[in-house]
C-alpha cells in the first residue's frame, strides 16, 4: 500500500468521525425534535388472553381479526411493565401475536395514562446478522479490497444520511449539493478501491461527466413533463414536511436520479479506464483510432449488460405498480401518464443514456490522460 494510500484511508476514516459527531451536534443546536412523539422499544409477548381471528382468504396463512394479548415492555423507561394490548390483524397491519416471541411496540403517554400498541415483528437482528454476513464476505474474499469497500460504502452512506439529507432539510439546493457530493463519493472511492494514478482519474471524470447527464437529462424532461418530487414515492408526505422544514421539492427528482445511476456508471466507467490501461500495455504502440475502436467494441457488451441492470432495478421497485396496471386493464395513454410511471420511465432511460454516453466519453479521457501524456500511469503499479 502507498503512503498515498494510508494517508487517504486515515483522512477518510476521520472525515467519517468528523461528519457524523458534527451533524448530530448542528441538528440539537437546531433543536429538531422528533416528528413521533411516541417510543419504539423491544417487548416480549407473554400469552394471548382472547382472540377472534379467521384465516385470510387472499393470503394462505394469514389470519385477519383482533388478539387481546399481554406483553412486557424489556428496555426503556417502562422496562419490565407489564400491559394489556388489543392487536388488530387487518390486510394493511396484520402482525400475528405468539406467546413468548419478541417483538417492537410503541409506547405513548396521553392524559396521564400509556397507550402501548403492537408496531411490528422484530427485524432488526436478521438485518444486523444480513450485515455482518456482508462484511465477512467482503473481507474472506476481497481481503484489504474488501476492507477498502466496505469503507468506501460507510463513507457513502454517510455523506448522503449526514451531509445531503441534512442539508436538504435546511433549505439547500438539492441539486448543487448533490452534484457536488456525489462527485465527493465518486472521487473517495476511486482513489480507495484504486490508485493515485491516471485509469483512476479517467474513470473519476467519466463517472461525474455520465452522472452528470443522467441528472440534466432527467431534469429537463421532468420539467417538460411538468413533474417533480411531489410526484415521486412518498412525495405528499415530503410536501407535509416541507410546511415545517425549508426543502425545496423541485429538486429532489434530479438528486435521486444522481444517487441512482452513480453505481452503474461507476463501473462502466472503471471498466473503460481499466481496459484502455491493459491494451495501453500489452501495446505501447496501438494508434488513436484503433484504441478507441477497441474500447468502444468493449463498451457494447458493457452498455447491454448494464442498462439492463438499470432498467430491471426500476423495474423491479415498480413491481407492485405494474400488477396494477395489468389488473385494472389500464390503457396505454391512462398508465403512461400517470405522474409516477412517467418519473420511473424518466429516471430509468435517463440513467441508461447516461450510462451508455460514459463510454465514449470515459474512452476518450482515458485515451488522452493514458496514452497520449505517457506512462507516469504504471509508476504505483
Amino acid at each position: 500500500m502507498t503512503r498515498h494510500k494510508k494517508i487517504l484511508i486515515i483522512v477518510v476514516i476521520l472525515s467519517i468521525i468528523g461528519i457524523v459527531y458534527s451533524s448530530i451536534a448542528i441538528n440539537k443546536k437546531f433543536g429538531i425534535e422528533k416528528y413521533f412523539n411516541y417510543e419504539f422499544v423491544d417487548g416480549e409477548v407473554l400469552s394471548i388472553k382472547e382472540e377472534t381471528i379467521s384465516p385470510d382468504p387472499l393470503i394462505p396463512g394469514r389470519f385477519v381479526g383482533k388478539q387481546k394479548i399481554e406483553v412486557r415492555i424489556l428496555e426503556g423507561d417502562y422496562k419490565d411493565k407489564i400491559y394489556s394490548v388489543v392487536n388488530v390483524l387487518s390486510e394493511r397491519h396484520n402482525i400475528f401475536a405468539k406467546p413468548g416471541m419478541k417483538a417492537i411496540f410503541t409506547i405513548r403517554e396521553k392524559d396521564g395514562k400509556e397507550h402501548v400498541w403492537f408496531y411490528n415483528y422484530k427485524m432488526d437482528r436478521y438485518i444486523y446478522i444480513l450485515v455482518g454476513l456482508f462484511c465477512l464476505t467482503l473481507l474472506v474474499f476481497g481481503r484489504l479490497s474488501g476492507a477498502k469497500s466496505i469503507l468506501s460504502l460507510i463513507f457513502t452512506g454517510v455523506i448522503i444520511i449526514f451531509v445531503l439529507i441534512p442539508v436538504i432539510f435546511r433549505g439547500g439546493d438539492p441539486i448543487m449539493w448533490s452534484i457536488f457530493l456525489c462527485s465527493v463519493i465518486t472521487v473517495v472511492t476511486f482513489l480507495l478501491i484504486g490508485d493515485f494514478n491516471r485509469k483512476t482519474y479517467s474513470a473519476i471524470l467519466g463517472t461525474i461527466a455520465g452522472v452528470m447527464i443522467s441528472g440534466i437529462i432527467s431534469y429537463v424532461f421532468g420539467s417538460l413533463s411538468k413533474l417533480s418530487g411531489v410526484h415521486m414515492e412518498k412525495g405528499e408526505q415530503i410536501l407535509y414536511l416541507a410546511a415545517d422544514y425549508k426543502i425545496k421539492i423541485n429538486g429532489l427528482m434530479f438528486t435521486s436520479i444522481l444517487i441512482a445511476s452513480l453505481g452503474a456508471i461507476n463501473d462502466v466507467a472503471m471498466s473503460i479506464a481499466s481496459s484502455c490501461n491493459e491494451l495501453c500495455k500489452r501495446n505501447p504502440d496501438i494508434h488513436l483510432d484503433d484504441l478507441f475502436a477497441s474500447l468502444m467494441d468493449i463498451g457494447k457488451d458493457i452498455m447491454g449488460t448494464m442498462t439492463n441492470t438499470l432498467i430491471l432495478a426500476f423495474t423491479g421497485s415498480s413491481l407492485n405498480l405494474m400488477l396494477m396496471i395489468w389488473g385494472f386493464q389500464m390503457s396505454t395513454k391512462q398508465f403512461i401518464n400517470m405522474p409516477i410511471i412517467a418519473i420511473e420511465l424518466i429516471q430509468a432511460l435517463s440513467g441508461s443514456i447516461g450510462i451508455v454516453l460514459t463510454v465514449p466519453i470515459t474512452a476518450t479521457i482515458s485515451i488522452y490522460l493514458i496514452k497520449k501524456r505517457g506512462t507516469l500511469l504504471f509508476k504505483n503499479k
